[in-house]
């Protein structure tokens, strides 16, 4: 049985006591309604209404019934109305979750001007580097950087993410500069824990990039059978030409910034973001080293990410964020300011 429809069938049918203008009213057929009502009255285990010829009158319990299910309707349709005006209008309480060392530079920075155009959305902001499980934790969207593993989240790509190996002047100068990632196992690297194991995936670079995911394609939209095949093709000739370094190193943490500040100290080799080093290396204070190289962590698209649960309808504050936050970094200046 459709309950929600047999109790509208029912306070319809109360209303105006009678089953063919309820059915009317509901754009059905009179039998529909006299189904509707047989099945309540079946699964109440009581008759709703009295039938004469004059038309239909409630029971005792038909009475008790429809003074509770109008209660339970009129709830459900302002609940109804307030979720549609949430997607109508940018509003609510928007949680988002990112890590620390990036929401920090290039996520609350923005929240301002955010919070200036979108006047009814307050932002409540988790800042951690564990991935929470977003449903469990009421999470509406995470950012999320590097490759991401398979789920059933829905993911929106913001930008690209590349890592660079490098070093401080100073440890250069007392060890040497690697001229090659068979090198690197001799040298001391700042170990990232949050990775999945000691070991950097370094890649030849070729000329040859792989089709990426723009940032203004829409949620959820698969990629086409032609840029799947080209970007099967692609990591293929990455795999032929990439060497996995097993790191040894005294120093593991898991922020982005310490292992930034400890190599700028000259405490090892580090693989940092480009958005976390930049600063340090126009400055003079780092040095890039294997600059032929790519560099990550794990195997995937490397890639800034906006991840969030599956839904039919993406709620009007969650594509606020996403819009704002794609526009921004999907221009380059702002990478290079």
């Amino acid at each position: 049985m459709d309950y929600f429809a047999a109790v509208r069938a029912f306070l319809h049918a109360a209303e105006l006591g009678s089953f063919s203008k309820a059915a009317m009213r509901m754009e059905v057929k009179t039998s529909t309604v006299s189904r509707h009502i047989n099945e309540l009255e079946a699964d109440l285990g009581i008759a709703l209404f009295n039938r004469s010829t004059r038309g239909l009158v409630l029971t005792e319990g038909g009475y008790v019934f429809r003074t509770h299910a109008l209660t339970a309707v009129h709830s459900l349709d302002e609940a109804r109305q307030s979720a549609s005006s949430l997607n109508a209008s940018p509003q609510g309480v928007l949680r988002v979750t990112m890590p620390a060392s990036f929401g920090r530079r290039h996520v609350i920075p923005h929240l301002p001007g955010f919070i200036k155009r979108y006047p009814h959305i307050d932002i409540d902001a988790v800042i951690t580097d564990e991935p929470l499980n977003i449903i469990e934790a009421r999470i509406d969207l995470a950012i999320r950087i590097g490759a991401l593993p398979d789920s059933q989240l829905v993911a929106r790509r913001l930008a690209g993410h590349r890592r660079i190996i490098c070093a401080s002047p100073a440890y250069t100068k007392q060890h040497g500069v690697p001229a090659a990632p068979a090198d690197l196992p001799a040298h001391t690297a700042l170990r990232f824990s949050l990775a999945p194991d000691d070991k950097w995936i370094l890649v030849k670079r070729s000329g040859e990039a792989a089709p990426a995911r723009t940032a203004s394609s829409r949620p959820g939209q698969p990629d086409s059978a032609h840029s799947q095949g080209l970007r099967r093709s692609t990591r293929r000739h990455a795999r032929q030409n990439e060497v996995a370094v097993q790191l040894r190193g005294r120093i593991r943490a898991n922020d982005t910034d310490a292992l930034l500040e400890l190599a700028i100290a000259g405490c090892g080799i580090a693989l940092l973001p480009t958005w976390s080093a930049a600063d340090a290396l126009r400055q003079g204070r780092l040095v890039q080293l294997l600059p032929d190289w790519d560099a990550q962590t794990s195997h995937g698209e490397p890639a800034i990410w906006a991840v969030y649960p599956p839904k039919k309808t993406v709620s009007s504050k969650v594509r606020a964020f996403l819009d704002f936050y794609a526009a921004l970094f999907a221009d380059e200046s702002y990478w290079q300011a």
